[in-house]
């Protein structure tokens, strides 16, 4: 498991550890690892750390004071080491100890301020050529304790570095520097990943002490890149719940359900899956996929009659009962059911939002997704369910979990982690937002679950159907909604994984389709 904490419970940490250190022994302790994780990744220039151009961009706090005894630490390795201070003010032991080893300032030894004060274009013109010519830039402007968007300077060294990252046409190297954010990369907000405007865009982010919950979190984790903690000695002193936990293979594995002797199709789980219609039959194809290789023991399909035909040729196994379009539906009418999957393809009208309202009257764990979930939007009183018993997971996007709470889609994917903690309190259900990091919330929790699996390829049609069915699967053998909703897309990103890079060395990727996923859902499981 991979932990995300707040800062105030690192910021708590940090304090009861400095009452037992001598004074600055944790910033020596956080120095020491991100220049030997530096190092690492300078190795794999020509000429390793010795010669390699080196620049530290530098705040006038901790979190410059920490990236300017790393770069001291990579001067006495022979680095070419020049800081670029954000501003007159630098951390004073940092920039000394940076001298001491044969590092200079950006601008002349005698320059207090280095080239980039704000509003000095000359200055900023010298900081762009100072980091254009880098092999390694080091990230030290703001720490966990910034908020909002950066201000000048530091916007200005963020778009520089970002230019010189990305490289030039007409640049004769390959690539450009590799960037190593300090703690997080600068703009990005510790706690939830939210970044507003102008943010550093690293390739490496190495953090003390403990992972914040904002780096496991988009867009804050696709600004830090591959993230390294270091560890300080904060552990034993972390004492709040984590923010954020990312589980990994063994915490998937651990939790599947798994038959034993006793078993049977009844005892294995049994889903019900209302999905599909007359113009979506490919929904329920897909979803009754995701729950068959999902591991279900029966998949019970309540659709209409062009999708129920599809269903029965893909999946034989499954048990259909075929509803008319018009007049009442009884969710018993298909059969007893440990939980139930809603929403694929079922289409919004009013025999559509009769039904759902009737498998959201049941007294099993009930998923909702798709159009399940747009007539949640349009329909007030369908969740909180009225039997406050019966667990629920919703299982929206970025734009029906907009619709759900009454904002824009662009709103939610800027700060995830706020939308879906408050769409989990004001629904009373366990959201699991999906997007390019997937986040769980559940009601009253305040750790959040993040899947670290997935890829771009699964931005595909059909893919959210799969996904319904296996975390409805997962929820009738027993799964609790959130562990379901964590564990199905752990093994939804995993099986594209595999579908995408089939092949006799499994590295290149190729587009994939919903079915694929499906098809890769065994191999999947097995791994784990």
């Amino acid at each position: 498991m991979r932990y995300g904490y707040q800062v105030a419970a690192v910021r708590a940490a940090e304090r009861a550890l400095m009452d037992l250190v001598p004074e600055g022994a944790l910033m020596q302790r956080a120095a020491a690892g991100l220049a030997s994780a530096c190092a690492g990744l300078l190795a794999r220039h020509p000429g390793h750390v010795y010669g390699a151009r080196v620049v530290v961009l530098a705040g006038s706090g901790d979190n410059g004071g920490d990236a300017l005894y790393a770069g001291a630490l990579l001067a006495r390795r022979g680095a070419a080491v020049t800081a670029i201070a954000a501003g007159p003010k630098v951390h004073e032991g940092g920039l000394a100890g940076l001298r001491a080893a044969g590092g200079r300032l950006a601008g002349g030894p005698g320059d207090p301020g280095g080239p980039c004060d704000p509003g000095d274009d000359g200055r900023l013109r010298e900081a762009g050529g100072v980091i254009a010519r880098a092999d390694l830039i080091i990230d030290g402007l703001l720490g966990i304790g910034g908020r909002g968007g950066l201000r000048e300077p530091f916007a200005d060294l963020a778009r520089l570095t970002e230019q010189a990252r990305s490289g030039s046409p007409d640049s004769r190297r390959p690539a450009g520097p590799t960037v190593v954010a300090v703690d997080l990369p600068s703009g990005t907000d510790a706690d939830t990943g939210a970044v507003e405007g102008p943010a550093v865009r690293a390739d490496v982010t190495v953090t003390f002490g403990a992972i914040k919950s904002g780096l496991l979190i988009d867009p804050g984790a696709e600004h830090a890149g591959v993230v390294e903690l270091v560890d300080i000695g904060l552990r034993p002193y972390l004492k709040d719940e984590p923010g954020a936990m990312a589980p990994q293979r063994d915490d998937i594995g651990e939790r599947l359900p798994r038959p034993g002797p006793e078993s049977d199709k009844y005892r294995r789980g049994v889903l019900g899956l209302l999905a599909g219609s007359d113009r979506f039959a490919g929904a329920a194809v897909l979803a009754t996929g995701g729950a068959v290789r999902g591991g279900a023991g029966m998949v019970r399909v309540a659709t209409a009659a062009v999708p129920a035909t599809a269903v029965r040729q893909a999946w034989p196994e499954a048990v259909l009962t075929v509803h008319a379009d018009g007049g009442d539906w009884d969710p018993d009418s298909a059969g007893r059911v440990q939980a139930w999957a809603a929403g694929p393809g079922m289409g919004t009208d009013q025999h559509a939002a009769a039904r759902l309202a009737a498998v959201l009257a049941t007294e099993v764990p009930v998923l909702v997704d798709a159009d399940g979930l747009t007539i949640v939007s349009q329909t007030a009183g369908l969740l909180p369910r009225a039997n406050g018993s019966a667990p629920t997971l919703i299982t929206p996007h970025a734009g029906e979990l907009a619709r759900l709470l009454g904002t824009d889609p662009a709103s939610v994917e800027a700060r995830r982690l706020d939308h879906a903690r408050r769409a989990a309190a004001e629904l009373g259900a366990t959201v699991l937002l999906k997007g390019s990091t997937t986040l769980i919330a559940q009601p009253g929790d305040p750790t959040v679950l993040v899947n670290p699996t997935g890829t771009p390829w699964l931005a595909t049609a059909g893919s959210g159907d799969v996904l319904t069915g296996l975390a409805g699967a997962l929820l009738a053998q027993g799964l609790d909604p959130a562990w379901a909703g964590a564990a199905a897309a752990y093994l939804h990103g995993l099986a594209a994984r595999l579908a995408a890079a089939g092949g006799p060395d499994g590295t290149a990727e190729a587009p994939i389709g919903a079915s694929d996923v499906v098809r890769a859902l065994p191999g999947a499981f097995r791994s784990l």
